[in-house]
Formats: structure tokens, C-alpha cells, sequence
């Protein structure tokens, strides 16, 4: 019975997170021997003060972000303002080098 667990930081819709449960088990029945109904997907989601990289979370990274913009310079209201973890060891990164 293959189970998957996914950790995501919060912020994506229930419509994505859905998507993802979807093509998770779509991936597994095609490359697992197995029955669809025993294909266990759980998606765990982590707020965003609560995960961190190099001591700075996801909120700190978010929060330093300037907001995005769409090509008329005007908000996108469709940019997602989650931060990956590889954007917070980037800031992490940048204040070593701006302490050094």
C-alpha cells in the first residue's frame, strides 16, 4: 500500500493542492504495482512562521520581498507571494555577505 507524504509551506488554494494529490497518485499507479484505492497521498501544510532556512522563515522572506508585479507594473493579484526554501537561504545568504 504505497503511501506519499508531501510537506508544503501554507499558501496555495485548495484547487492546488488538490491538482497535486491528482498527478501524485496518477504518478504512482503508473510506475507502482498497485491498485488505485490503496494509493494514500497526504499533504501536510506548514504555516509559514513555523518553517525556516538558515534561521529566517518563509513569513521574514515574504515579508521582505518586494510585491510582484505584473507586466503593466500595476499588482498581480496572480503571483503567488509564497517564498520557497531555496528564496529563504538566498536571503540568508545575502545577509551573511552584507554582515561580512
Amino acid at each position: 500500500m504505497p503511501q506519499v507524504a508531501i510537506t508544503l509551506a501554507g499558501g496555495r488554494t485548495p484547487a492546488q493542492i488538490r491538482e497535486l494529490m491528482h498527478e501524485v497518485h496518477a504518478a504512482v499507479l503508473r510506475t507502482v504495482d498497485t491498485r488505485p484505492e490503496y494509493i494514500r497521498v497526504v499533504v501536510h501544510e506548514v504555516p509559514r512562521t513555523h518553517w525556516a532556512t538558515g534561521d529566517v522563515t518563509l513569513a521574514e522572506t515574504d515579508a521582505a520581498r518586494p510585491p510582484a508585479t505584473g507586466a503593466d507594473g500595476a499588482a498581480d493579484p496572480a503571483a503567488s507571494p509564497a517564498a520557497d526554501a531555496a528564496d529563504a537561504v538566498a536571503v540568508a545568504d545575502a545577509a551573511d555577505k552584507e554582515q561580512s
